[in-house]
């Protein structure tokens, strides 16, 4: 094991103060209700990781309209509000902190999980290739219309009553979604963006939906409080973009001048392999954003470590650990043993898998 101690040096993030550089990833786990409210025991499994230096929630949808799959969370009704509010205190009291991630699926959706069968929105009527997780399985997402700009707007107030919600729920700052190929990610990237109007074209113009929301959002949040989250590697979604590297270093700069709490990237994705001229690229665009700086993808404890004395990252989110090892943080100080994963439980399901993952025995599981 190399030297993690770096792990557990604390650290400002915005006006957050992180005991440790190990963040709990946004981590879609298909157990809310079917109208979006989280269920009860969401309270104790996120309780569980109350030890992460942050806890990012799976991602949570600001509108029906945003849903992509089956049984996942929102946050746009009052029940929504009210269930999520018991889940941050059950991590505030557990001494945690807790940001929200908001969503909006676009065209990654299916007409059955749509208000009354309406068809998905995006950018412009492409379909993906890529199939969702509906009530029937696996199905190919349905083709979607490309928004007006009056429902841009519309769009845009969902993202601030969004962002308002989860902080009448209590969450310590929220995240935007600009990635893996959901709605501001089809926005950014010329595969899914055929617009001729003001929100196409140029990347200029292509921005222009991220940067509305991020003033939505931060109409109600200070910008310290306030996260994007993008993925320039485009390998989520059946997305891509002629000139990746251009695109996202003009979208690097406009973050870097917005003054947020972080930037979060996806620099590699489960099961891709993520190529040289890729990871150089990545590290190019590192240098055009100047804040805290969160990086995501196949790390471990000393992977992690490593990119944090490198200077590339001031943070890194883990995703499938933190499912399977609740005290994380803790087995990555002491070098104990990992869990072994229980994949089967990934999605869906009850308690199994979700809640009853073993701690450390000088760890008292919630």
């Amino acid at each position: 094991m190399d030297d993690r101690s770096i792990l557990f040096s604390p650290v400002r993030m915005g006006s957050l103060d992180l005991p440790n550089r190990v963040l709990m990833a946004p981590l879609t786990r298909n157990r809310a209700h079917p109208d979006g409210t989280p269920w009860d025991v969401a309270q104790t499994y996120y309780a569980q990781r109350a030890s992460a230096g942050m806890i990012l929630t799976e991602a949570t949808q600001v509108t029906a309209m945003g849903k992509g799959y089956i049984n996942t969370p929102g946050i746009h009704t009052p029940d929504h509000v009210t269930a999520w509010k018991k889940i941050t205190d059950a991590v505030h009291a557990q001494g945690g902190r807790i940001y929200m991630q908001l969503w909006h699926v676009g065209r990654i959706s299916h007409v059955s999980l749509l208000p009354e069968g309406q068809t998905p929105q995006a950018p412009s009527a492409i379909r993906a290739d890529q199939k969702t997780f509906t009530a029937n399985g696996f199905e190919d997402c349905s083709e979607p219309h490309a928004v007006t700009t009056d429902e841009i707007a519309e769009l845009v107030e969902i993202y601030r009553q969004g962002a308002q919600n989860a902080k009448d729920a209590g969450f310590d700052g929220v995240e935007i979604h600009a990635a893996n190929g959901y709605l501001i990610d089809q926005f950014l990237q010329d595969k899914t963006n055929h617009r001729d109007d003001e929100y196409g074209g140029s990347i200029e113009n292509r921005m222009r939906f991220l940067r509305e929301v991020i003033d939505a959002v931060t109409s109600v949040w200070d910008r310290d409080r306030v996260g994007v989250r993008l993925s320039p590697l485009g390998q989520a979604n059946d997305m891509g973009d002629s000139d990746p590297e251009a695109t996202f270093s003009e979208v690097y700069k406009m973050l870097s001048g917005q003054k947020l709490a972080y930037l979060h990237v996806v620099e590699s994705f489960y099961g891709t392999d993520t190529k040289s001229e890729e990871e150089q690229m990545l590290k190019r665009l590192r240098k055009l954003y100047d804040g805290f700086y969160i990086a995501n993808g196949e790390l471990d404890g000393d992977k992690l470590a490593e990119v944090i004395r490198d200077g590339h990252a001031d943070a890194g989110t883990i995703g499938r650990d933190f499912i399977a090892n609740p005290d994380l943080p803790e087995r990555f100080r002491t070098g104990a043993a990992l869990n072994a994963q229980d994949q089967d439980t990934f999605y869906g399901g009850d308690e199994t898998g979700y809640t009853d993952y073993p701690f450390l025995d000088a760890i008292k599981p919630v």
